[in-house]
């Protein structure tokens, strides 16, 4: 049978009982009377003011209850109100303890002592400094005719496991969480949902950074948005989510975007900067593609990461910004190290909880729920209900789940194809037409990425420049590359913005098929003239020069 082994604080008040000791309760002497709970030793924590009256105390224990051993430890505490100074003491105590729960069942008496330390007890007990049970002594009611004056006593377990109410209680609540970080989305993934398990309780439990990878649209951004507005909901930071995709950012205006610049900086500093670091203090700072960041850039996050300091452009002043990192990449981050690319010591300050979101084509079993997410996200959207027919949703779902869909850019073909579906629907119900129309395009989509993809981003390099393609994620790459063909094998605007339109032509926009495909190419600050000629035609052209 385990001795039990009650830890308690002197009360300097309570305890205190001058000439009337045997007339009042006292419960560090009634906590060695109690009717079922016998203590074997009770360690009697205690400063050195109060070293006579915890003398006076011990005596009395040895009088009511002589087989309690009784150990003194002396706590220096100036100011038993000072939480840190509490808090402290009382862990340096619990560390210092040789703890032995094999043989010995511990009892933290939170009777006595100031409220600051009732409450850090019970905080060194939760998170197991102490492995214990709380004790709640009370004193008897009326006066007992024998003059008994031990009163009587309640164990508080904070293990909740134990308490099926509760238990059931926090298990809604974890299942709350995971569902919202999953964005409602009835995910069947049996690995998915795994992660995303293990992803709730560090977002709950931790501040340390994430690190989150996987291809490009496979819903890195959205996850962290979601970790960010669930460690705000528990009230774990109250500053902003600020995003920032390294991949836009070069030279000095890295270092500027993130970290600030005072005025004078640089050509064109007129005024201070803050930066997003700065605006990120108390929230979430998210750092997508961090593998796209330059070394010296990586070389201020990590001091940023480790000190919560970064000194601005032109600055010899830091500045503090209290941020949780949430890091995304869609590189292989231990490749980047060994090619020298990447910090190693940036990369292993990363690495500590580092979840992979699998592509789109790995979880097909999400494929269905999260049509329906998608549907449901277009009608908030839009302001419009659209739903599937029957055959037109079995056509979809068995192409969809089919060895045929690449789902090249993940989420975002599957978002972007359900928009054109919906937007195309008659009269809000997408029909078998509107849904083999679909995959045709996917198909098409995708056949050209793969039978161009070698060669595609030579092409757009030679048109865009590699600097400007180096911004371009890899869909809008498969799409403009698509684009720029129609237009070299079409004679003008209008035929090859009849080809590129013509499942979505309706008789509003018969006549704009060219101002569309105009504004397109204008988004990547190209024209039809650019693009039409072939890289043939552009070489010889240029040889005549």
């Amino acid at each position: 049978m385990r001795r039990r082994v009650a830890i308690s604080i002197l009360g300097t008040t309570l305890d205190a009982g001058r000439g009337e000791r045997w007339k009042r309760w006292r419960p560090t002497v009634a906590l060695c009377q109690q009717q079922g709970l016998f203590i074997d030793r009770l360690e009697l924590l205690h400063d050195v003011k109060s070293a006579s009256l915890a003398r006076e105390i011990i005596a009395d224990i040895e009088t009511v209850s002589p087989a309690t051993e009784v150990r003194q430890h002396t706590v220096s505490m100036k100011d038993a109100w000072d939480f840190s100074e509490v808090y402290t003491s009382l862990r340096e105590f619990a560390r210092s303890y040789a703890f032995d729960p094999e043989r010995e069942d511990y009892l933290v008496n939170i009777t006595t002592g100031t409220h600051v330390a009732q409450i850090c007890w019970f905080l060194l007990v939760e998170a197991r400094y102490l492995p214990g049970r709380l004790l709640q002594l009370s004193p008897p009611r009326g006066r007992p005719a024998d003059d008994d004056m031990s009163g009587g006593h309640s164990i508080i377990d904070l293990d909740l496991s134990r308490y099926d109410a509760i238990a059931t209680r926090f298990a809604a609540e974890h299942e709350e969480a995971t569902s919202f970080l999953k964005s409602g989305i009835a995910t069947r993934s049996p690995a998915f949902n795994a992660m995303i398990d293990q992803i709730e309780k560090v977002a709950i439990r931790s501040r340390a950074p994430v690190l989150l990878t996987g291809p490009t649209g496979a819903g890195k951004s959205q996850l962290a948005k979601r970790v960010y507005e669930l460690k705000k909901a528990q009230h774990q930071v109250s500053g902003a989510f600020v995003e920032v995709n390294c991949a836009t950012l070069r030279g000095d205006q890295a270092m500027s975007t993130l970290f600030g610049h005072v005025k004078g900086a640089f050509t064109g500093a007129q005024s201070d900067r803050p930066g997003l670091m700065k605006s990120a203090d108390k929230g979430v700072l998210f750092l997508d593609e961090i593998g796209e960041l330059g070394l010296d850039e990586q070389a201020m996050c990590l001091r940023a990461i480790e000190e919560k300091r970064f000194l601005p452009m032109g600055s010899d002043r830091d500045r503090g910004s209290d941020f949780q990192l949430i890091a995304g990449t869609n590189r292989d981050l231990s490749t980047s190290v060994r090619e020298g690319a990447f910090r190693e010591d940036l990369f292993a300050r990363l690495n500590l909880w580092t979840f992979r979101l699998p592509a789109l084509r790995d979880r097909k079993e999400d494929i269905e729920p999260n049509l329906e997410f998608e549907l449901r996200r277009f009608g908030e959207r839009e302001g419009q209900n659209i739903t599937f027919n029957k055959e037109a949703r079995s056509l979809y779902l068995s192409f969809a789940i089919g060895p045929e869909a690449r789902w090249s850019a993940n989420f975002r073909d599957l978002s972007a194809s359900v928009t054109r579906m919906a937007t195309l629907a008659p009269h809000g119900r997408i029909n078998e037409a509107t849904a083999r129309d679909e995959i045709d395009r996917l198909s098409m989509l995708w056949r050209a990425g793969k039978a161009e993809a070698s060669g595609q981003d030579e092409q757009l390099a030679d048109i865009l420049g590699r600097e400007r393609l180096d911004d371009i994620d890899l869909f809008d790459r498969a799409q403009l590359a698509t684009v720029i063909a129609i237009c070299q094998e079409s004679p003008s605007l209008s035929a090859a913005g009849r080809k590129l339109f013509a499942v979505s032509r309706t008789s509003k926009t018969s006549g704009n098929d060219a101002d569309r495909l105009r504004k397109y190419l204008a988004r990547f600050g190209l024209k039809f003239d650019d693009v039409s000629e072939t890289v043939a035609d552009r070489a010889m052209s240029s040889s005549a020069r």
